[in-house]
């Protein structure tokens, strides 16, 4: 071992039976809020006087040497004084003084350059005593193993490995060092890889590795590590660098069936020993690597060097320990699985803990133990970004979040234990579990109904046959009697919980993670909470594991409230919807946390599909660049992938081959939004499958635009319906294209000219005739019709075709070039109504009883009707409570704008309802 120069050593001692360390006086002293400190200088038995004010002085004594954790006495005004933390290892020393403990792992230590980098950072920090316990370099511990692996086999091609290791350290070395630092490097692992071959050989002689022998191989690998950065340390600060110590020399652990258990006092008296009282500097430790009882070489198992460190800032009552390693710091998430996770900032021991059995695997819940038991804070913090302040784990945190991580372990499986026999007999339980653990079970989750007509238990997949096995034989009895029914067995499952110690007394927390997990269309296949209240856990299906995991993430504001949109048809509607998309994306981000990711965009040849979503604001490049053969299939699955938790479909079409995919997207929880009235117009059957998909599944279908763009006339009508008013009527004007071309037709301007116009301003459809063929209203009339109850089908009732007989199969062309021929027809009504003292509109009605009728009336001048603006839709609603003064919803019907704007509305009421469950 090499050791350099240093300070006053941080010692564990007891003396007259009290606790052990005396530590952090900025933690806790009850009574007072100290201002100032001032350490009195008496070598045996030392005074801190604590003043509160300048003419009041508080004086506590101290025992001897290093003196205890925990005091209490009295000052000279009888006040006592408990529960202190001195913030120094030594009397007399300052708050710098303390040990502060670094660990970096393999990653952080793969070549030359991460060596030099970490060198950089550590020399960066102004810290007198640190200690740094390092990894082998990145794969080091399995190509050591292999050696052993190969040396079993009697395979001599462990020489040229551990050629190609020395290979690949040497240049590290020569990339890092210089002079008698490189030889002095280089020379002892020659004198290590000689050892290593002797024990190689032995290994090939038996055609055996003992444990301990492997062990002895790949310990190797920590202590390459730790000579090479001592070296580079030294090399760039001769009065700071330098020291590295073998972990070996200090740590001594037993083993047990728990895994290396550390024996405590035999390493604190080695590491008093060793470790001189003077030492100042950065000092190089082994990780991975330690000593048994007979002093014999062993190792703390993998994740072990996170562990040594724990330990080591445990024995010099460090300030601080650091993990370093290649992620920025505990995930709120799997970042591969949820890539909106984010840092957690602060958290504690517990919520790490659950984090890390939970497969977040920054730390080992191992590690935490000696940290929480000398209550020192870890951080975990990125080598590789070390400008992020990474995630801070103490007792308690400064901040209080209900939930900090949401986390899942997979390759899991339900073993359900029911029958009625069970219900009121003691000891089912006590049978089940040690059942399973005479056959070396381990049961992961347990979860009971209070009627105790069943046990559910979570095990591992590989485990699972045996599990049911022995379960099945522990209760033959009872099976053959029929006093329990059944021992079933679900695999592939996978366990989602939701950690935090802010959950705690916290109510609604569980309804928010399963009624998001619902809204996602997830299924639930068992629930258990612990007492603690700090975990909530859900079994589901292994496949629907990223889902739910990103549902829930996003479910509790972790992340923003992702929905995966695929947008069919951007024409006029579709391409302003686009636009106004692309204006808000920011906005929605900031204030509400929305994330609304357009991921496809099709039209009726082509599609173009974004990976994690396209540009919107250079879609149309992107398009014509880059788009596919449309395939709605395709389109689907891209649109609905395993890791978003929630889809829509857009629907900007009228086609009725896309609106006959509606029923199969919601029944496989895709939500779907559309202005197309296809669906909502075509035949009953069909449209009762939409309906009933959208009403009871997990999906939801939206279809306000159907009707009036961005009115709300279906809503209203729906809220007339649900609130038990009586509907008598519905009669309006429907069309924001009839309604434009009547109210600017005069009887000068000829109404083939008009229906041009505004075809060129994009108030008809792309074919005039549909909007004047009345079936666009029809179709409008249909749909509240079937809100209101009735089975009403298309062509149930008449519908006047203002498009002349002779051009109703012609090309569009063909119809706007010959339509003129017939403006004299038009023009004729239009003089009966203004004589008359009257005007012309298109008008849809629906009675009570569901007769329904589309056509031109001549309504008075002082109608409702008579009073609109150019593209206005109006709807007027007679019932039991508006029956002498009718309710009236009016506003514009028509342009690609506002229908695209009741669209984008729909969208937020989705959001909406995802994240509330309204």
């Amino acid at each position: 071992m090499s050791f350099g120069r240093g300070s006053v050593s941080c010692r564990r001692h007891s003396s007259g039976g009290l606790p052990q360390t005396l530590r952090g006086v900025s933690s806790e002293v009850e009574h007072s809020a100290f201002n100032r400190l001032v350490v009195g200088s008496i070598p045996t038995r030392p005074t801190i006087y604590f003043a509160t004010s300048f003419d009041r002085v508080r004086s506590l004594h101290a025992p001897p040497l290093l003196g205890s954790k925990y005091i209490s006495n009295e000052t000279g005004d009888g006040t006592k004084i408990s529960r202190y933390h001195a913030p120094f290892c030594a009397w007399g020393a300052s708050l710098k003084s303390r040990w502060k403990i670094h660990k970096f792992g393999g990653s952080s230590l793969a070549d030359a350059d991460c060596f030099r980098r970490v060198a950089g950072l550590l020399l960066d920090y102004p810290d007198s005593r640190m200690g740094v316990v390092v990894s082998a370099m990145r794969g080091m511990t399995d190509a050591l193993l292999h050696l052993a692996i190969l040396a079993e086999r009697d395979d001599d091609a462990f020489n040229d490995e551990l050629h190609a290791i020395g290979e690949r350290y040497s240049a590290a070395a020569r990339a890092l060092l210089k002079g008698d630092r490189l030889v002095e490097v280089l020379d002892s692992w020659s004198q290590d890889a000689t050892d290593i071959k002797d024990v190689l050989k032995a290994i090939a002689l038996v055609k055996s590795a003992p444990q301990r022998s492997r062990d002895v191989v790949a310990g190797y690998g920590e202590i390459w590590s730790a000579r090479l950065l001592a070296g580079r340390l030294g090399q760039e600060s001769s009065e700071r660098g330098g020291t590295w110590i073998d972990a070996r020399e200090i740590l001594t652990v037993s083993q047990t069936e728990l895994g290396p258990t550390v024996q405590w006092q035999a390493s604190q008296a080695k590491f008093d020993r060793q470790v001189p009282q003077a030492f100042s500097g950065i000092a190089v430790i082994t990780g991975f690597i330690a000593a048994d009882e007979e002093g014999l070489q062993t190792t703390l198992g993998r994740n072990g060097s996170d562990y040594s460190a724990a330990i080591f800032a445990a024995l010099s009552d460090a300030a601080e320990l650091s993990i370093w390693s290649d992620v920025d710091g505990v995930m709120s998430a799997d970042p591969n699985r949820v890539p909106e996770a984010r840092v957690i900032e602060q958290l504690t021991y517990n919520e790490a803990m659950e984090l890390a059995y939970f497969g977040a695997r920054v730390i080992h819940p191992q590690t935490l133990g000696p940290v929480i038991e000398n209550d020192i804070p870890v951080v975990i913090r990125n080598s590789f970004n070390p400008s992020h302040s990474g995630s801070r784990i103490e007792a308690a945190p400064a901040t209080a979040d209900n939930i900090k991580g949401i986390t899942a372990i997979s390759g899991m499986a339900l073993v359900n234990l029911e029958g009625s026999g069970m219900i009121g007999v003691p000891g089912t339980a006590d049978r089940l579990f040690a059942a399973l653990k005479n056959a070396g079970v381990s049961v992961t989750l347990i979860s009971q109904a209070s009627s105790e007509h069943s046990i559910c238990i979570a095990v591992p997949q590989d485990v699972a046959q045996r599990a049911k096995q022995v379960v099945s034989e522990a209760f033959a009895d009872e099976l053959a009697s029929g006093q329990i029914q059944r021992v079933d067995l679900t695999e592939s499952q996978s366990i989602v919980a939701v950690v935090g110690d802010g959950m705690a007394g916290t109510p609604g927390i569980a309804a928010r993670f399963f009624g998001t997990l619902g809204r996602a269309g997830i299924n639930i296949r068992a629930i258990a909470q612990g007492s603690s209240e700090r975990n909530i856990s859900a079994v589901v299906d292994s496949d629907e594991s990223t889902r739910a995991l990103r549902a829930a993430h996003s479910g509790f504001y972790l992340s923003s409230k992702t929905i995966s949109i695929g947008l069919i048809g951007a024409g006029n509607v579709g391409a302003t919807l686009i636009l106004q998309l692309e204006k808000q994306a920011r906005r929605l981000a900031e204030i509400f946390n929305l994330d609304l990711r357009v991921r496809g965009i099709a039209r009726s040849k082509s599609m173009l599909l974004g990976d994690r979503r396209i540009d919107l604001a250079h879609w149309q490049h992107e398009y014509e660049q880059s788009s596919v053969d449309l395939d709605l299939e395709a389109f689907e699955r891209h649109v609905n992938p395993d890791h978003l938790p929630h889809a829509v479909i857009i629907d900007c079409t009228a086609e009725e081959s896309v609106a006959a995919r509606y029923a199969d997207w919601l029944q496989r929880g895709i939500h779907v939004i559309t202005p197309n009235k296809k669906a909502g117009s075509g035949p009953i059957a069909d449209y009762e499958v939409v309906q009933a998909n959208g009403k009871h599944g997990s999906s939801h279908f939206f279809y306000e635009t159907t009707v009036g763009a961005a009115l709300p006339i279906i809503s209203t009508l729906q809220d007339l319906i649900d609130t038990g008013d009586e509907i008598h009527s519905v009669q309006g004007i429907f069309s924001g294209t009839l309604a434009y071309l009547f109210n600017v037709y005069d009887g000068k301007t000829p109404f083939s000219a008009i229906v041009r116009e505004a075809r060129d301003s994009g108030y008809t459809e792309p074919d005039p005739r549909d909007d004047l063929s009345g079936m666009d209203v029809a179709r409008k009339l249909t749909i509240l019709a079937r809100e209101i109850g009735h089975k009403t089908e298309l062509g149930d009732f008449p519908v006047q075709n203002l498009v002349p007989e002779s051009l109703r199969r012609c090309s569009i062309d063909e119809f706007l070039g010959q339509l003129a021929e017939h403006d004299d027809e038009m023009k004729v009504m239009y003089e009966e109504a203004e004589a008359t003292g009257k005007k012309l509109r298109y008008v849809g009605r629906l009675n009570a009883a569901g007769e329904a009728a589309v056509g031109l009336e001549s309504v008075d001048a002082d109608h409702p009707f008579s009073n609109i603006n150019l593209t206005d839709n109006i709807v007027q609603f007679e019932t039991d409570r508006y029956s002498s003064n009718p309710l009236v919803v009016q506003g514009p019907g028509a342009g690609p704008e506002v229908t695209a704007g009741g669209v984008f509305s729909d969208l937020l009421r989705l959001a909406k309802y995802l994240n509330e469950g309204d």
